[in-house]
């Protein structure tokens, strides 16, 4: 069992194209994502791998990756010890990748494979980093698509570097791009931000998102929640100067109605309201405090996660690509496509 990371320091000869595809129990949609990626990759001079990152699943997706790899010899299979997460299996298809150019796509066929050829196009006009940005959230539900768009307006607002909207984890990066990335230790991993943070020349292509191939989303709205947290923390303080500030005005404004209090009790002889105003004033407060320690205590766990360094994932097995030629894979595409489900 090996742990990551290796940073880029697979052994092999350097191709055009890695094609870096993490997945999690994806056994119906895996078979025809790997055809129509033999299509496109077939197509291309240079050399081409497809590394298979498996994040731990838990149904067939481990033997048909199995089967693909000794029908297609430049399939590169990652298996996980168990599931890390999309960001760390994206980081580890990145750590293995030796491509000049390497892609990220998501295994379910939302991502068009077929739009490769152009962001290579784009990546030979200059570009480090190609962006895929979706044309519509029409397939989204009203409260998914509401949900994204506060996302992306709260992390904008309070982080100094803009992460563009409704651009997922479809990129292309080039080959000093992944260097970049590959040098980036932290444990919490919040690729969406990474990707945006090296910079570098970034060109953006549209395309239009498909319907699953198979199975249902693993994203819910718990799994989002944490995700958008994950996002603020790792790229803003903000929320800590701002609970400071909201413990400065709520100071503020207790001294001066204390003052008001004060001031009625000399002038008029009202009676200072008792028992109700302290509760008020005791659960606004406690309230507040909650709040900040909630705000701090997210930023201290992170920093305890960090402080172990603790491997990013955990390598139950990894088998590299035999050759990687796309033209030879091609000529086995017959072979590779027939491969289906065991029980079909």
């Amino acid at each position: 069992m090996n742990a990551g990371h290796p940073q880029g320091t697979v052994n092999g000869p350097p191709v055009l194209l890695s094609v870096v595809v993490p997945m999690f129990n994806e056994q119906e949609s895996l078979p025809l994502l790997h055809r129509r990626l033999l299509d496109v990759v077939g197509e291309l001079p240079g050399g081409a791998e497809i590394v298979y990152v498996d994040d731990g699943s838990r149904d067939d997706t481990p033997k048909l990756l199995k089967a693909l790899r000794v029908a297609c010899p430049i399939v590169s299979v990652v298996r996980f010890s168990r599931n890390f997460g999309k960001e760390q299996a994206i980081t580890a298809g990145l750590h293995l990748a030796r491509g000049a150019v390497v892609v990220v796509m998501d295994s379910d066929l939302q991502h068009p494979p077929e739009r490769i050829p152009d962001m290579i196009e784009a990546w030979r006009g200059g570009a480090d980093v190609v962006n895929m940005r979706r044309r519509s959230r029409a397939d989204e539900s009203w409260l998914k698509r509401q949900a994204a768009g506060s996302f992306y307006r709260i992390i904008n607002s309070l982080s100094d570097m803009p992460i563009p909207a409704d651009v997922g984890d479809f990129r292309l990066f080039s080959r000093r791009a992944v260097d970049a990335l590959n040098q980036l230790p932290e444990r919490n991993r919040f690729m969406k931000g990474l990707f945006a943070w090296i910079g570098f020349p970034t060109a953006t292509l549209e395309y239009d998102v498909a319907e699953r191939a198979g199975g249902t989303s693993k994203w819910r709205f718990r799994a989002l929640w944490h995700f958008a947290v994950e996002g603020i923390t790792a790229f803003s303080i903000q929320p800590l100067k701002l609970a400071s500030k909201v413990g400065l005005l709520s100071s503020s404004l207790a001294f001066a109605y204390a003052f008001y209090i004060f001031v009625r009790a000399l002038a008029y002889g009202d009676p200072v309201a008792g028992y109700p105003t302290l509760i008020v004033v005791i659960l606004m407060l406690g309230g507040l405090q909650l709040l900040a320690i909630g705000v701090l205590g997210e930023y201290i766990g992170r920093l305890s996660l960090e402080s172990k360094r603790r491997p990013l994932y955990l390598i139950e097995n990894y088998e590299p690509a035999l050759v990687h030629d796309g033209r030879h894979a091609a000529g086995n595409a017959g072979e590779a496509a027939a491969i289906q489900h065991h029980d079909e």
